[in-house]
This record gives structure tokens, sequence and C-alpha cells, in this order.
């Protein structure tokens, strides 16, 4: 049992590792990291491989100290914001992926998604209390335009990728994924 805590703990670090340093690969273009979202990629992928309250921890730790340590993403509002969506994303996503008895690549698309639909909605909610409460404005369209259609390109990558490396995993023996 506490191998498996240290296991656990050991994969988490490399998904915060990983979430510091993917940004840097779409950063010099800032257009296009916002829109391939390389900072979540880790948490969703702690969330099915370590469980939500790891992948929670760094979804609220990662954008704070990403901006802390390198300026981006700024703080206010960008970087508070995705803590509250970040933290979404692996809390749902981890406990969605909990409920089903048989981990194959449906209970993965399905937790991916609950957790997506949540993570934006609660981003939407946050950056609207934000932006208001600093004298903005945060319409319905800016939601739909920050969480869903600027993001297609980012909800594609994690759509493929996240069951491709869960099934990579399996393959490897690495992970007890049935992909049947």
């Amino acid at each position: 049992m506490k191998n498996r805590i240290v296991y656990k703990i050991v994969l988490t670090a490399m998904f915060f590792a990983l979430g510091l340093i993917l940004p840097f690969l779409t950063g010099q273009i800032p257009a296009i990291g916002s829109m391939l979202l390389p900072m979540h990629l880790p948490v969703f992928l702690c969330a099915l491989i370590c469980g939500w309250q790891y992948a929670a921890m760094i979804g609220v730790a990662l954008p704070l100290i990403r901006s802390l340590l390198f300026t981006m993403p700024p703080m206010f509002p960008t970087a508070v914001a995705m803590v509250f969506e970040l933290l979404t994303y692996g809390l749902i996503t981890g406990l969605v992926y909990l409920l089903f008895k048989r981990k194959n690549i449906l209970s993965v698309y399905i937790s991916l998604i609950a957790g997506m639909l949540a993570g934006r909605f609660v981003w939407g909610v946050v950056q609207y209390i934000l932006l208001t409460s600093s004298g903005k404005e945060f319409t319905f369209a800016a939601f739909i335009a920050g969480a869903f259609t600027n993001a297609v390109p980012g909800i594609i990558v994690q759509l493929v990728l996240i069951p491709l490396i869960m099934f990579a995993l399996d393959k490897a023996k690495l992970l007890p994924f049935n992909s049947k």
C-alpha cells in the first residue's frame, strides 16, 4: 500500500513537471498555446492514472507556480481562473473514471468529456466573477469563444492523445487498462 502511494506521488511530480515544461513548446506563439492547452494534458492524465486527489492538487498548483516562475499565464485573471478550471478537470475526470469498474476507451472518453465540460463551465463562472468584480465585461459570447471555439484544437488533441497514451500504457503493461 505504501509503495502504491509513493508511486502515485512520483507520477504526480512527473505530471507537474510536464505541466511546467509543455507550454514552452508553444510559448513562442501565445495564440497557439492558448489553442492547444498544453497545461491541461498532464492534469487529465494524472486524473486517469493517479486519481482525482493528485490531479486536483496539480490543477491548483500548476497555473499558480507557472505564473510565479515564468509570468505565464498572467496571474490575474488567467492563472486564477485556470486554478479552478484545472482543479475541476482533475476532480471530475478522476471521480467519473473511478465510477467505472471496467477501465477502457469508453470510460476514458466519458471521463474526459465530463471533466472538460465541468471545467469549462467553472472557468466561465470564475472569469465572470473576476472580470465583473474588476469592472470589466464577460459576455456569453466571450465564454463560448474562450471555452469552446478557441479551444477546439486543444480539445481535439486531448481527445486523441490521452486515449492513445492510455492504450500505449496498457500495451506496455504499465497500467491496468482494458482496451478491449
